[in-house]
């Protein structure tokens, strides 16, 4: 028997009776409607507002993480893209940042974004652009020269409204956040972030595989089945 993550069963007559309708205001598009209404009755939309994360996101490095242990007690991490702070939530938790696991080693969450973010517990957040000349020196000072386990990313390029365009400019930010994972990953770390299937990202796999033991690409549960995102988690950093 299917379940949300929840723990609803999804199945039947329950489902229905459970379903919110959104009605089509003036001056509302039809498509922001559909967007309104699938968020009102997406599961992990309501998990998370009752777990206090702040997105859904969060789930989907959860159960990456869950699959691939990088998010260690004591692990180092770069959040680029962190904006609204759901995957910095769980990362926090993971890698022991705020050291309320006694015996843990306590690990270091550092979040980039190009917008303000609200304070995250155990989290350094800076608001920055990863792409500008000297970023890579710049988190590196914010680390004091250390290097990082893992750089995760979740960003996506603003929605343009042209699936092949979309996909290229999201494929453009993951390969910029690779060549900055390259520079601030320390032997054995991991890169992990979001692509959209479209086609175009074969050449970011290659250049990925000769810089990682492993590289695998994941649609996780939270994953909205009907969305072409998926996750590239690339592992062994060679150095």
């Amino acid at each position: 028997m299917a379940r949300t993550p929840d723990g609803k069963n999804t199945s039947g007559r329950g489902q229905r009776d459970l379903k919110v309708k959104v009605k089509t205001a003036r001056g509302r598009k039809s498509s922001s409607t559909r967007w309104l209404q699938r968020q009102l009755n997406d599961p992990y939309v309501k998990r998370a507002q009752a777990d206090g994360y702040r997105g859904r996101a969060a789930y989907k490095i959860m159960e990456l993480d869950d699959k691939y242990r990088f998010l260690l007690p004591g692990a180092r991490v770069i959040d680029l893209g962190c904006a609204p702070g759901g995957w910095c939530q769980v990362a926090a938790a993971r890698v022991n940042a705020s050291g309320t696991r006694p015996g843990k080693p306590v690990g270091t969450i550092l979040g980039v974004d190009l917008q303000p973010v609200e304070p995250i517990p155990g989290c350094e957040i800076h608001q920055l652009d990863f792409m500008a000349d000297g970023a890579d020196e710049t988190l590196r000072g914010w680390m004091d020269d250390a290097c990082a386990d893992v750089v995760m990313s979740d960003m996506a390029a603003a929605s343009s409204g042209h699936k092949q365009t979309d996909h290229l400019r999201i494929i453009a930010l993951c390969e910029a956040a690779a060549e900055l994972a390259f520079d601030v990953l320390d032997e054995g770390g991991t890169f992990v972030s979001k692509v959209l299937a479209g086609g175009a990202e074969g050449d970011l796999q290659k250049l990925l595989k000769t810089r990682f033991l492993k590289v695998a690409n994941v649609k996780p549960p939270a994953s909205r089945a009907d969305s072409s995102e998926k996750f590239v988690v690339a592992t062994g950093f060679r150095g």
